[in-house]
């Protein structure tokens, strides 16, 4: 996995941004263990629930092509805010869901970054087992 690249890409997605009542601006990517990318930002609208994060854009993205947990390398998500951004809590249910638990997830605003995955992220999430 090439971490910069990756990195690089989210920063493009986040340029993508439409944010004009948070203004925080987040971008997000995914690499495909072939080695493509897929880009998200996030997009908010004047009603606030219909708005959608950038790591579930990218990750969207992603499955709409084709793709799945199985295939997805890594996911970055960036974001302008003074401190690191980390996904909310119904992205993290999403990636529980859309990412292998182990999938190494990069956060980073520019000056500092973290590695983690979503098993770190949502530990004990609720998932199609809790189900049956």
């Amino acid at each position: 996995m090439n971490k910069d690249e990756l990195l690089k890409n989210a920063f493009i997605g986040m340029g993508n941004a439409y944010a004009p009542y948070s203004n925080y601006h987040v971008g997000a990517c995914v690499l495909t263990k072939d080695g493509n990318y897929f880009l998200g930002c996030n997009i908010e609208n004047a009603a606030y629930p219909v708005g959608v994060c950038g790591e579930r854009v990218a990750v969207f993205n992603a499955y709409a092509n084709g793709y799945n947990k199985d295939s997805i390398e890594a996911l970055a998500i960036v974001s302008d805010g003074d401190r690191i951004g980390t996904p909310c809590g119904m992205c993290r249910q999403v990636l529980s869901e859309l990412l292998n638990k182990d999938t190494p997830i990069i956060l980073s605003n520019g000056k500092e970054e973290m590695i983690t995955n979503i098993e770190e992220l949502l530990p004990y999430s609720f998932s199609s087992e809790d189900l049956d």
